[in-house]
């Protein structure tokens, strides 16, 4: 199931305004947000973007703090063993629906130890190749990997990460027998590629963008069920005759499992009140984030992780995935 399709399977309105009276003094001091990897990522800026625009609307400080470590596991079990009274939040990620089959022993449910309370924003990824390539559509990149099995490289930021997902999902979706090449971080892997190391990435279209824009990378397609508006010329693999294939990276807030539900409703309400302000709209545009669509409730975003722990386990399994 699309992300989109996954959200719009389910109608659901804000909780009441009833429930919010309840706790009129929520938060009354410093909320804290729990981010699983180092400053300056994705999933750190969102964080931030969002966390600036909660203290206006709550006349609190909302404190991004780094926990980076084993794809995030370490933020998020801090935050399933803090207490449960809505000052110690986490901002979770796609990577954590794939922790969840990828790892054989965490410390931590997603499902029992968490409560979903917003989905944040969406991170459209792309297949960019190295220019020196023959290849210029996703058709042709299908034919030569089928001419040339094996020899098509497709890098990624490690084993396990979304982007190497998006090429195993790919590889599955197509019938293809593409070589994985994993890095440490996203910044090498690109290098790699600009360096004519490896042919291909499905890469976090933010971080590659500006290289396509250069010349320095050539964009096949993007991998939302709809173009992008902030790169429109790019068409969708689906477009290219893949149909259903959808990948996109999310974030979204994440409370421990006991949290009383009506700051959980009131979470949710401030949220979507700031995704919904100028300011963040012209940060996430200016990023190359996209706001979710609404309506963005707790079930919602609850069913879609739900969703995405099924997608990527089968995943997993199909292309016998293990960690570094």
């Amino acid at each position: 199931m699309t992300l989109l399709a996954s959200f719009g399977a389910v109608c659901m309105t804000l909780a009441a305004t009833s429930a919010h009276s309840q706790v009129p003094t929520y938060p009354d001091r410093p909320v804290t947000l729990i981010v699983g990897y180092a400053p300056g990522g994705a999933t750190d800026r969102v964080a931030r973007m969002v966390g600036k625009v909660l203290a206006d609307q709550t006349k609190q400080t909302f404190i991004v703090e780094n926990k980076a470590g084993a794809n995030s596991n370490v933020g998020a079990e801090m935050v399933a063993r803090a207490k449960p009274d809505g000052y110690t939040l986490y901002v979770g990620s796609i990577a954590n629906t794939i922790n969840h089959s990828l790892y054989n022993k965490l410390n931590f449910d997603l499902n029992k130890d968490f409560k979903q309370v917003a989905l944040l924003a969406l991170v459209p990824n792309m297949l960019v190749v190295n220019p020196n390539l023959p290849i210029n559509s996703v058709k042709q990149y299908i034919a030569y990997a089928k001419a040339n099995p094996g020899k098509l490289t497709c890098a990624s930021s490690g084993s396990g990460s979304s982007i190497h997902l998006s090429c195993e999902l790919f590889k599955i979706d197509t019938g293809t027998n593409i070589l994985h090449i994993p890095y440490k971080g996203s910044g090498p892997a690109v290098a790699d590629l600009l360096g004519g190391q490896v042919d291909s990435m499905f890469d976090n279209l933010p971080s590659s963008i500006g290289q396509v824009r250069a010349g320095k990378l050539r964009a096949l397609g993007v991998t939302t069920a709809t173009r992008v508006p902030f790169a429109p010329e790019i068409p969708t693999l689906i477009e290219q005759g893949i149909p259903g294939f959808a990948v996109t990276s999310w974030f979204g807030v994440m409370a421990p499992a006991g949290t009383p539900q009506v700051i959980l409703d009131k979470l949710n309400l401030e949220i979507n009140k700031a995704l919904n302000t100028t300011e963040v709209k012209a940060s996430y545009f200016a990023a190359g984030f996209i706001s979710p669509p609404a309506p963005n409730s707790q079930r919602q975003y609850g069913d879609f992780v739900t969703s995405e722990i099924d997608r990527w386990n089968k995943v997993i399994a199909a292309g016998n995935i293990k960690v570094d």
